[in-house]
């Protein structure tokens, strides 16, 4: 079959006539939402009243899409296929707007939106509107599950959802501006981890109309053989849909559209009935198609379709220009919604017979609402992976070696609905334990030695590829769409997916705010590990503590941040993390061995509290304190520590109340955050005017954002990452930064009234250990024994 689609007669002239006029109504509505805010149906003559005064939205993707959608309607409806769609045009929301209005889904969840002229002139003035919906796919859009304000994710989400769906045609419209983006460029890379046996399929549309904003697109511009060469280089089967007259392109989608249809099911019976998993080429489309295609062709003697102009409003001042006005009634009247909607307003029935029934409408499919068919993790009893601690302090132990074998276990009892994703680090991370339940995800080439340890299979379910973007779109479209998963990543490298943090944290936040006929999906869970204290060694690129800053610019209805310090709390806050919904769950914890504090019972109670006083590390004696010492984070937890001990040695009659905080939202107050402390509990902790000496694993100004508006804000002192740092030790590179126990002992000293006059001779012995530490690591490359090996004193 020639790669090029010649417009054979897939078709008949009734099929034919039927399926433009649909495609015709989708363009309609694609343009009416954009410009009308009376007079939907065009009964009369069109005035400058009727449109709207602000002009936003993005037109020229819109008939291209509605292309797709049209052709997949009959093909869902000749194979009874199950298929959701993602539209990956930034801002193209338009066609799949209209297309859900158009199958009647739309009214079914906006009652007022009904399928006759009033709800279609509301569905029409809803659109980039003032308490209306947005131009790109929000989480109000029914059957989407992808944010299109950002460009680049739309393949790899498609991915996320198709994992372990085996019925599951997921198609996505990759826009041609899209494609350039770093991590749409990655993405295509995940053909090499779709298992044909257990997974569904993703048929991307690489959609080149050509233009950006004002630019044209690079893919657009290559020549045929090169971007054929590209697309067969990544791995894919290219079909290329090209043209721009409507009938020709009917037949020619018709024809490919279905033919990639029976070669994935051919791929996927091949490998269900005989078991082979070897990589197939998967199938993809181009569709070359104009940009704003059946839109203006020219305005005020500028080209207008084909050409960037029509990416957004083709016609920018109807209301004012009465040429522009009769320009926008003839390109309006050029799809002859008389002959579309009766007399009513409702499209016409045969029309209407064009689109699938029930959830097997794309608009409607479960799998894009996933919270319906999500099913509870089978989770086992966290206790039973307990780390003995025999008194507090006095073992170390690998916080996620541990956590890996609970993940294991998880893995083990959910085997089609929970998989562990990482950047190449999932043993770097110390969870290796994880592969004794379910290898790596590999469907590319196998080498003989991959045996020795390469822990690489077609069916594993631990998903590992250098991506971060990729391995998170990977993430958000499996719980999108229902499932539940676990990513790790090195603490200086998750700022790569900052931004899509962002748009998931919004998506999350609107549909639980706003959006009640969205069911709760499992929540994003983000370890953090390789932290900023332990990158001694890499040195200061490595050194970046700053995501949890950007974690709590979004509203904590959908955020947490969880900073366990030992072992046996980091269990705890995983249990609660996989069975949490709709969250982005951040945790905190190293891979390095650290000192153990809490037995399990007292981990579940301390977590469960959120941030507690450590009674045993305490010598207040439930009397007021001279100075409290809070903390929050592992390292920050062991040099807090090890500071209270000097103290305690040097200043016996020193009171010092020791509080750990695991669940960093506590710190809000309660009005902010339903999770917060009340006022009077947080005075409790932190008394309402005596000196608090904060350590904490990040940047200080945090800890000060949290607490600005509780009593005693300033007698709060925070030590945190000051971004100093290079080729360290650990105990210099906190001395460094003021967080290591001689600068806090110090800061306690100078901080305390009474031990200012008495101090002195203290403070010049941590000053001189300050020194000493920094010699013996510049001169022996570690630290001191007892630095390196310290335990809290019995």
């Amino acid at each position: 079959m020639d790669s090029v689609m010649e417009a054979v007669a897939v078709l008949n002239s009734e099929e034919l006539r039927k399926i433009d006029a649909y495609w015709r109504a989708c363009n309609y509505l694609s343009a009416g939402m954009i410009y009308l805010r009376a007079n939907p149906l065009l009964r009369e003559a069109l005035k400058p009243e009727h449109f709207k005064h602000r002009l936003l939205g993005h037109w020229g993707s819109d008939p291209g899409q509605s292309l797709i959608w049209v052709h997949l309607n009959r093909l869902i409806r000749k194979y009874d296929l199950n298929v959701i769609y993602i539209s990956g045009p930034g801002h193209g929301a338009p066609a799949t707007l209209a297309n859900c209005y158009l199958e009647g889904h739309y009214s079914e969840i906006y009652p007022d939106k009904s399928r006759d002229e009033a709800g279609l002139l509301k569905f029409f003035c809803q659109f980039s509107f003032p308490g209306g919906i947005g131009s790109h796919c929000t989480p109000e859009t029914p059957g989407s599950i992808h944010e299109g304000g950002e460009l680049g994710y739309s393949i790899s989400h498609a991915y996320g959802a198709a994992f372990d769906n085996p019925d599951l045609i997921v198609t996505v419209a990759v826009g041609d501006g899209e494609a350039e983006t770093g991590p749409l460029a990655t993405s295509w890379h995940s053909n090499k981890f779709l298992n044909p046996i257990r997974d569904g399929a993703v048929l991307p549309v690489l959609h080149l109309n050509g233009y950006k904003i004002a630019n044209p697109t690079i893919l657009a511009r290559i020549p045929h053989e090169e971007l054929e060469a590209l697309l067969i280089g990544y791995g894919h089967k290219p079909y290329f849909v090209e043209g721009h007259d409507p009938a020709e392109m009917h037949q020619k989608m018709a024809a490919t559209l279905e033919q990639c249809v029976l070669e994935i099911r051919s791929i996927q019976q091949h490998a269900r009935t005989t078991g082979d998993c070897t990589r197939p080429r998967w199938p993809m489309i181009v569709l070359r198609s104009p940009k704003g295609w059946t839109g203006p062709k020219m305005v005020d003697g500028h080209k207008v379709e084909d050409f960037w102009r029509a990416h957004q409003v083709p016609v920018s001042d109807p209301a004012t220009n009465p040429h522009s006005l009769s320009i926008v009634e003839e390109w309006l009247r050029s799809y002859k919604p008389e002959e579309l909607f009766d007399a009513g307003g409702r499209l016409a029935v045969e029309l209407q017979e064009l689109a699938p029934a029930g959830s097997r409408r794309i608009s409607a499919n479960p799998h894009a609402n996933g919270g319906l068919l999500r099913r509870e993790l089978d989770l086992p009893d966290f206790r039973g992976f307990a780390t003995k601690v025999d008194a507090p302090g006095s073992s170390y132990v690998s916080p996620t070696d541990v956590l890996g074998h609970f993940l294991a276990e998880v893995m083990r009892r959910n085997m089609s609905t929970f998989r562990v994703f990482g950047p190449d680090e999932t043993a770097s991370n110390k969870l290796t334990a994880i592969y004794a339940a379910s290898r790596k995800t590999w469907l590319a080439e196998f080498k003989p030695e991959d045996l020795d340890g390469g822990e690489l299979g077609v069916d594993g379910r631990v998903m590992e590829m250098l991506s971060e973007h990729t391995l998170e779109g990977w993430f958000e479209g499996y719980v999108l769409t229902g499932r539940h998963g676990f990513l790790s990543t090195y603490e200086a490298f998750v700022h790569v997916i900052d931004s899509m943090f962002n748009q998931h944290a919004k998506w999350l936040e609107k549909a639980k705010r706003e959006v009640s006929w969205r069911a709760p999906v499992p929540s994003i869970n983000l370890l953090i590990t390789s932290l900023v204290w332990r990158q001694d060694h890499n040195g200061f690129t490595h050194q970046d503590p700053g995501f949890l800053d950007v974690v709590t610019n979004k509203s904590p209805d959908v955020v947490r941040i969880y900073m366990p310090p030992d072992a046996n709390c980091l269990l705890s806050v995983a249990d609660h993390c996989l069975r949490a919904r709709n969250y982005v769950n951040v945790i905190v914890a190293d891979k390095q061995e650290h000192l153990q504090y809490l037995n399990m019972a007292d981990a579940v109670t301390h977590c469960t509290k959120g941030i507690g006083i450590w009674d045993w590390a305490s010598t207040d004696d439930c009397e007021e304190p001279d100075v409290v010492m809070a903390c929050a984070g592992d390292i920050a937890t062991m040099e807090s520590l090890a500071a209270v001990a000097i103290l305690k040695e040097r200043f016996l009659d020193l009171k010092i109340r020791f509080v750990n905080v695991v669940d960093l939202f506590r710190l809000m107050p309660e009005t902010e955050h339903p999770h917060g402390l009340s006022d009077r509990d947080f005075d409790s902790l932190f008394t309402t005017d005596k000196p608090v000496i904060f350590n904490f694993h990040s940047y200080a100004s945090l800890i000060h954002k949290l607490t600005y508006r509780r009593r005693n804000h300033d007698n709060i002192h925070v030590r945190g990452y000051k971004e100093k740092g290079n080729i360290n030790t650990p105990l210099e590179l906190a001395i460094l930064n003021q967080i290591d126990r001689f600068d806090l002992a110090i800061d306690v000293i100078d901080r305390v009234p009474r031990l200012r006059s008495i101090g002195a001779h203290v403070k010049e012995w941590l000053k001189g250990q300050i020194i000493d530490s920094v010699q013996y690591a510049h001169t022996e490359g570690i630290d001191k024994e007892e630095i390196r090996n310290w335990k809290w004193p019995k």
